[in-house]
């Protein structure tokens, strides 16, 4: 399968379910307490983040989708925490308060990249407190490209049948990740996203790989679902659809932390799917999201730079293309990996042994290339009418296929002074005469302690040369 990762900033999706707000304290631990067989943490840092359905409206935002979530929380400093923390994601949050409980909190504490324990801080939310919610449900619905309802079992989800039924008159696609052993309640949904154990305590124990695939698709009929995706940590996820069956095996050998992964997973579901994306496809996209957020700590998101970076480095499919806020993001992701990136520009405008050798010499200079090219109409100021020949998507598509080249980016200005000043790279490449501190944004490279390395061309290799030959044939 060819996998690419979709344009999502036209997508959108509603989130409803249960919000919770996930706290973390991390230390080092070097004793144990004398007050009982524990480990003491020395508390050096702490961080909040989003977590349940309000951690599925964050992975969509960090997709580029556009975001609404509601659910319950307490009218209390941690609800009002949460509702910071969404909005700054640029999601739109309209939560119904419930007076009398508090917002569903979980606290855990980590020394040296493990959890020590989790404290959980909730009261369940009762028919009444949900009531309003399923109300206005359907104005909701208005211009949604999917719907996820993110069930964990307290008390939001009241009336899930409810809500399926109006995303069904609607022909909005609903998705569930479910909770519980009533499957019955999700009845019509467009898919369902258990894991492994909750599909089990369903539909029985699978003795086999056979066995595990008859029961998801008796399952799937008996629910008048459009498909059931189980997912099998880190054996990957089984897709039962109407017309396939595909058992998609994980895409990570590193595992750090699964909390939040199936979050990560339905969002990409929902995500593919708004976008236009069939059900298997949209799968092993999330599949591939699912073995990327494993290898962070903590309840954690996905960018769909890093969905296509991970596509590029396995060959099977993806494109190294961002836009211009994605460049600057993935320049800060490959730093925080301790990552050198590299940087160079140019029109490519006909590829050739000159570019490909000048590129591979460019990135030998660190560890990720990142080029950026001159769109179309910057190109004709530059070199005349007639050019350029290949418009800027072939010519960024035909750059991104390159093994030297991990991310292109396009630029609409003469010079890409400004983009180099966002992204900052370690090491700014440029081919021919020109003594650094002339080479555009490199100023602001060496200001930021960066290099700026100038390279030869390849002598008799050139577009104008290439075209010149051309015309003398004709």
């Amino acid at each position: 399968m060819s996998l690419t990762v979709p344009d999502l900033a036209a997508v959108k999706v509603l989130v409803v379910g249960d919000l919770m707000l996930d706290q973390y304290w991390f230390g080092p631990t070097s004793r144990i307490s004398p007050e009982a067989p524990v480990p003491v943490v020395q508390v050096t840092g702490h961080e909040r983040r989003a977590g349940g359905a309000a951690n599925v409206a964050v992975n969509l935002s960090s997709l580029g989708v556009e975001t609404q979530v509601s659910g319950l929380i307490g009218d209390d400093e941690n609800g009002r925490l949460l509702v910071d923390l969404l909005e700054a994601a640029n999601i739109q949050c309209q939560p119904l308060k419930a007076a009398t409980r508090p917002t569903i909190t979980k606290l855990r504490v980590l020394s040296r990249n493990q959890q020590l324990i989790r404290l959980d801080t909730e009261d369940f939310f009762a028919p009444d407190d949900a009531a309003p919610l399923a109300a206005r449900f359907d104005t909701m619905l208005d211009g949604q490209g999917s719907c996820v309802i993110s069930d964990y079992g307290k008390g939001t989800v009241a009336d899930a049948q409810a809500l399926i039924a109006a995303c069904r008159q609607r022909q909005v696609p609903v998705l569930v990740d479910p909770k519980g052993t009533d499957f019955e309640k999700y009845r019509g949904a467009t898919l369902l996203t258990p894991n492994r154990a909750e599909f089990e305590a369903v539909a029985g124990q699978a003795q086999d790989d056979d066995d595990l695939v008859s029961r998801a698709r008796q399952l799937r009929g008996e629910l008048e679902l459009e498909a059931l995706i189980v997912t099998l940590s880190e054996r990957g996820m089984l897709v039962v659809s109407e017309t396939e069956t595909v058992l998609q095996p994980a895409r990570t050998r590193e595992v750090f932390d699964v909390t939040g992964a199936g979050d990560t997973v339905i969002a990409t579901l929902a995500a593919g799917i708004a976008a236009g994306q069939d059900v298997v496809t949209a799968a092993a996209l999330a599949n591939l999201a699912a073995g990327l957020v494993v290898r962070k700590i903590g309840v954690a998101t996905v960018t769909p730079a890093e969905l296509r970076l991970a596509l590029h480095q396995s060959g099977q499919g993806g494109r190294g293309l961002l836009s211009r806020p994605e460049a600057a993001r993935v320049a800060d992701e490959s730093r925080a990996r301790g990552e050198r990136l590299v940087m160079t520009n140019g029109c490519f405008d006909i590829l050739h042994t000159g570019h490909v050798t000048y590129l591979e010499e460019a990135k030998a200079r660190g560890d990720r290339l990142l080029v950026a090219v001159n769109d179309d109409a910057s190109v004709t100021r530059l070199k005349g009418a007639g050019r350029p020949i290949n418009t800027l998507e072939d010519r960024m598509a035909v750059l991104a296929g390159l093994a030297s080249v991990d991310w292109v980016v396009p630029f609409s200005e003469d010079t890409p002074a400004d983009l180099i000043a966002e992204v900052l790279p370690d090491v700014l490449v440029k081919g021919g005469d020109y003594r650094p501190e002339e080479i555009a944004g490199g100023r602001a490279v060496l200001e930021n302690g960066g290099t700026v390395e100038v390279l030869s061309f390849r002598e008799g290799r050139s577009t104008t040369g290439i075209l010149a030959a051309i015309r003398q044939l004709s």
